[in-house]
């Protein structure tokens, strides 16, 4: 090719640099849901376990943090969703579909509609099945993993 019709090239290479499994350093980070709205508590609760937050976040690997989540059952929604808003599940076989209002599985088990939220955004794969494994939920406000130093972080209301 003649030298006037050449494109200019930077002489500079540049590469995006791609996080591997084994270099990526986790901590732990605790999030007290004390008053919350669940819905931003989960996206919070999302980024951090995707590792979204990170500089080296890569989407095809895990670069996510752990995310220990206290006093779920103090949760709160906005509005009149409290009222309206039902949990589903389907056996499988006919008239196997259960509801269960959101009311009554804050009494239940609250630690369980936090967990719904968070993985409900999270991916549909099997990354993140396995983002979603190092996210621990608890009602009260006592956790196992104080030997981890979870470092708290504020979410805002």
């Amino acid at each position: 090719m003649p030298p006037h019709q050449r494109k200019w090239r930077s002489p500079v290479k540049k590469s995006t640099h791609y996080a591997k499994p084994g270099e990526v350093e986790r901590k732990w980070v605790l999030i007290d849901a004390d008053g919350l709205t669940l819905g931003r508590l989960a996206t919070k609760a999302a980024m951090i376990l995707r590792g979204k937050d990170k500089p080296q976040f890569t989407p095809n690997t895990d670069t996510g943090d752990f995310v220990v989540v206290i006093n779920a059952d103090k949760v709160v929604l906005t509005g009149v969703k409290a009222d309206h808003k039902r949990y589903w599940r389907y056996s499988g076989w006919l008239g196997g579909l259960k509801f269960e209002s959101y009311k009554d599985a804050m009494a239940n088990h609250p630690e369980r509609v936090v967990e719904h939220a968070i993985k409900g955004m999270l991916p549909k794969t099997t990354l993140g099945r396995k983002q979603g494994m190092k996210l621990k939920v608890y009602a009260g406000p006592e956790h196992p993993h104080a030997a981890q130093n979870p470092v708290k972080i504020e979410v805002e209301a």
